[in-house]
């Protein structure tokens, strides 16, 4: 070996492709990981849903509900959770260290864009039917037209009944579809800048056709719609007014690729990170700190309400669980640490100049320590300490998690936001960390199977250190 090749290998900065990096035998445990979150991806859709499958692993695995007016200590290995209004979830597992040593988090967001439905979202125009949406979250609106769609959410009466729907995922059930024009009809439409090629008001749900009866009333279809929801669900119009529904892509999750590398669907930001985070604490067994996961809703719109991480539902946690000890919240809180898991944009060849190919993250190359998310100037950003990243770099190089550190995009072009500045609010040492993702926001997005895997063993190695 040259002297040159030898400094090479000791001086360079290199993060290596997992397919070359990884054993066998771990590639072998990276693809059954994959199958089980595929399936979750494929049945939980909503942050509902995933609030629903959250509590019933739990369960399964021995958590039970925190007693939030609990004065009692809790023991090393116990495991406790709490879910948030439906859309939120926190769940722990007490370490053998004291609270005052500080808890480690894992957060991630569970809320992915789509089209939410009008308060008053019904009308009938030219003996069709359809749905007036406003959509939810960052898209590209013309993404989101002559694609199946699904409808979930819920319906609550005003006498208290809560009606859960999910329509469209079943292959016996019906969908629907966000109407385009016809590449002949187009020509005006193709002048428009390309976020109006679609604008908001034309995402309007098609949902039928079919008049009620032989009748000289208007409104027809209309009525014939609300005549089917109201056998099936026992609704009329009015309960639109108390309902979150949402249209969501009904496109099934699929391995993408001839050599099935890559996993395509709908939702994987940021829910490749949010089960990772989990499975990692449900691998944790009696960690030396308590442990937390913690899967928050509203991220893509700023982290807002009662159920985003602006919330104090976290700090609430916290401060209960001090409580115990005869703590006060900040005792721990200021000692914590947090992983905000999100993703970062994966490097497409295709799209090549709209990163800095030295700071970004490439997939098949591990989980994305991302310092910083937004754009030039870093305003608005949780800029992540260089301690913390050389303790979780120490962790990672450790126990042979394949990692890599990028940038969302150029400085003056890229930029986003995640959970982590909330957080370092707190006074919480925090980074964001996730997987690459190509077709971020679209309703099909692809993530590499090897990143999913590393974020799970991201998240267990930080939780066991």
């Amino acid at each position: 070996m040259s002297q040159a090749k030898d400094l090479k290998q000791k001086l360079f900065n290199k993060f290596e492709n997992g397919y070359q990096a990884m054993s066998e035998q771990a590639l072998d445990a990276c693809n059954a990981y994959a199958k089980g979150y595929i399936d979750f991806l494929d049945k939980n859709r909503t942050e509902r849903e995933c609030a629903v499958f959250a509590e019933k692993v739990l369960r399964a695995n021995g958590f039970e509900p925190v007693d939030e007016h609990r004065t009692k200590p809790y023991q090393a290995g116990d495991k406790i959770y709490k879910i948030q209004r439906n859309k939120a979830v926190i769940a722990a597992v007490i370490g053998k260290k004291a609270l005052a040593e500080g808890v480690k988090i894992a957060a991630a967001h569970v809320d992915s864009p789509r089209l939410d439905l009008k308060p008053n979202p019904l009308y009938e125009s030219e003996n069709m039917a359809f749905f007036k949406t406003h959509y939810y979250g960052g898209i590209k609106k013309y993404q989101w037209t002559a694609i199946p769609l699904s409808l979930h959410g819920v319906i609550c009466k005003a006498g208290g009944e809560k009606l859960t729907v999910n329509i469209g995922d079943d292959p016996a059930d019906p969908q629907f579809v966000v109407t385009d024009l016809l590449p002949h009809l187009a020509t005006e439409q193709m002048k428009r800048e390309a976020r109006q090629i679609v604008k908001a008001e034309e995402l309007n749900l098609l949902i039928g056709s079919v008049p009620f009866k032989d009748d000289e009333e208007s409104e027809l279809v209309k009525l014939n719609i609300l005549n089917l929801l109201f056998k099936k669900y026992g609704i009329c119009e009015r309960d639109f007014l108390s309902a979150e529904l949402c249209a969501i892509p009904a496109f099934p999750v699929r391995e993408i690729g001839f050599d099935r590398s890559f996993i395509g669907g709908y939702g994987h930001d940021d829910k490749v990170c949010a089960y990772p985070a989990l499975t990692a604490l449900l691998e944790c067994g009696v960690p030396e700190n308590t442990c937390l996961a913690v899967w928050v809703d509203k991220e893509e719109i700023g982290s807002e309400g009662n159920t985003g991480m602006k919330c104090d539902f976290l700090r609430y946690f916290i401060a209960d669980l001090a409580r115990t000890v005869g703590l006060q919240g900040r005792d721990v809180i200021r000692n914590c640490s947090c992983i905000s898991a999100d993703v970062n944009a994966g490097f497409d060849p295709t799209f090549a100049d709209v990163v800095d190919k030295y700071n970004c993250a490439y997939v098949n190359k591990g989980v994305c320590l991302t310092k910083y998310t937004s754009a030039g100037g870093k305003s608005g950003s949780n800029d992540a300490s260089a301690e913390f990243i050389a303790y979780l770099r120490g962790i990672y190089d450790k126990a042979g998690v394949l990692w890599q550190i990028g940038e969302l995009g150029k400085t003056d072009l890229g930029g986003g936001g995640t959970v982590a500045k909330y957080v370092a609010n707190l006074d919480i040492e925090t980074v964001d960390l996730g997987v690459p993702v190509l077709s971020m926001h679209a309703p099909f997005e692809i993530i590499g199977k090897v990143d999913l895997y590393n974020a799970h063993l991201a998240f267990k190695e930080y939780f066991k250190a």
